[in-house]
């Protein structure tokens, strides 16, 4: 076939991961040891041809100029220099621009890569050290939120990402008419099977098989975080990990002499949001936002979900596989399973917002070996608010950028409420000793309209962990700060 000459690939990719050592690098030298790794994939000698360089945030310091600092240490002048924002969708996005800025002829050449070394920062952090690496920013920029926070989630503590996650799980639960302890094995035999992968993963942070129980049955190494998750269930954000991405043309790949058998191609892409506080979610057992961008990322691709050999489903929470099998519309046991190339965030490692250069590295190994094959990554970003999906494939196609998709419809958000709602859903927050120590629940006002309320009574806490509280009525009262408790 005639593949036009823009058509985005990539060739090169690289991971590392310093598991064993006592201090990893800092971040800046990461970047350029798996910048240089990608570029020696490639072929590449010389990196001064860099047309763009882009950097995914990094949590692990802030330096005062990241993409400016890495290029001068690869030699590299691109005219296109970026540092981005938060979120798990960051590499796909990343990703996606740079195709649409390929394919517009903007530039030939481009590197994104990203590195966290938070699990240093807390050997160090344990010790009473401080970190003594170069270029610190001389402000402290402020943490890169995209929407201002609600008021009623400040009051009732709505900000951990173990606490909302767990939130779309229980509303799904209810919704399958699954009971709470039947559909806490279901995800333990979700996420069971990525250990396995994890294991065989050379770059995962825990290279480890667990079994279903393991996974699933609190203990005091497995302590419950955020009902109805354990520790071993939830992403691990406190690793040392980078990796690095090569991006071109098919037309450069040919100039630079990259044999066929190293290009993987980006076939298709899209990114949409649902609402981004969590209450304003009109379907809490779905995900509008990962329907519509997947349809059109496979759309553009010109593949249907059954023609994907391998996926890798953003796995930050149970939560985010199922909504994403859902909107697929595949089954948890369908045989290409476990939907990860990598061992999934809680097993492979969160990495920060960098988790899914490493699915995208880890796919292009994949379909290095599987020619001809499509492979599929997504990310999610906030509180299930932010979707990117990639399609892939060492076999070109008719690329073009994707096309709008529906802007998601939003609940009206109630700050305070004093009488009876309807459960939503709910979920129970653990403290370090594995006690509950207050719930949230999310309620439908009569009338219209959603609020937050928040459980302390012990009572209360033991009955929300054994029994569906979705659908039940209950009674607020607002309180001290603009809390609204349950009351009965």
């Amino acid at each position: 076939m005639s593949v036009d000459p823009r058509t985005p690939c990539i060739i090169g990719v690289a991971q590392q991961t310093w598991r064993d050592a006592e201090l990893a690098p800092e971040p800046l030298d990461m970047w350029e040891e798996v910048s240089a790794a990608a570029a020696g994939d490639a072929g590449l000698t010389d990196l001064a041809a860099l047309d763009s360089v882009q950097v995914v945030y990094t949590q692990s310091w802030q330096y005062d100029d990241p993409a400016g600092r890495l290029c001068e240490r690869l030699g590299a002048t691109p005219a296109h220099r970026f540092y981005s924002g938060i979120g798990g969708t960051t590499p796909q996005v990343l990703v996606n621009k740079t195709c649409e800025s390929l394919l517009a002829g903007e530039y030939d050449l481009a590197l994104i890569t990203g590195a966290e070394a938070l699990a240093t920062r807390r050997k160090l952090r344990k010790t009473g050290e401080k970190p003594d690496w170069s270029y610190r920013h001389p402000e402290s920029p402020p943490f890169p939120f995209e929407d201002p926070f609600h008021p009623a989630e400040m009051a009732h503590q709505v900000w951990e990402a173990w606490l909302t996650f767990p939130i779309w799980d229980i509303a799904r639960r209810a919704k399958l008419g699954v009971a709470p302890e039947a559909y806490r094995r279901q995800q333990g035999e979700l996420l069971a099977p990525m250990t396995e992968v994890a294991a065989a993963n050379p770059y995962a942070w825990f290279p480890q098989v667990r079994s279903v129980d393991e996974l699933i049955t609190a203990t005091s190494n497995n302590r419950m975080v955020g009902y109805p998750y354990t520790k071993y269930m939830v992403s691990i954000m406190d690793v040392d990990m980078a990796a690095a991405l090569v991006l071109t043309t098919h037309e450069t790949a040919n100039d630079l002499g990259v044999p066929d058998d190293k290009r993987v191609y980006v076939r298709g892409w899209c990114y949409a949001t649902d609402p981004p506080y969590v209450a304003e979610h009109v379907d809490m057992t779905r995900s509008p936002a990962m329907e519509a961008a997947s349809r059109e990322a496979l759309t553009r691709a010109g593949v249907g979900v059954d023609d994907v050999a391998h996926f890798d489903l953003y796995s930050c929470f149970a939560s985010s596989v199922n909504f994403a099998i859902d909107a697929l519309g595949v089954r948890a046991d369908d045989p290409r399973g476990p939907f990860t190339v990598t061992g999934g965030l809680p097993f492979a490692g969160g990495a920060g917002s960098d988790y899914v250069t490493h699915s995208i590295a880890s796919m292009v190994d994949t379909l290095r070996a599987d020619p001809g094959a499509i492979g599929l990554v997504s990310g999610v970003g906030m509180h299930m608010q932010k979707h990117a999906f990639g399609v892939y494939s060492t076999t070109p196609g008719d690329v073009r950028p994707p096309g709008p998709v529906p802007a998601a419809e939003r609940e009206t958000i109630v700050d305070t409420y004093t009488g009876s709602v309807t459960v939503a859903s709910y979920t129970a927050a653990h403290g370090r000793d594995g006690e509950a120590e207050w719930g949230l629940v999310i309620g439908d006002v009569p009338g219209g309209g959603r609020t937050y309320g928040r459980v302390e009574d012990p009572g209360m806490l033991a009955a929300m962990e054994a029994e569906e509280w979705v659908g039940r009525s209950v009674e607020l009262k607002t309180g001290e700060g603009n809390v609204n408790l349950v009351v009965g």
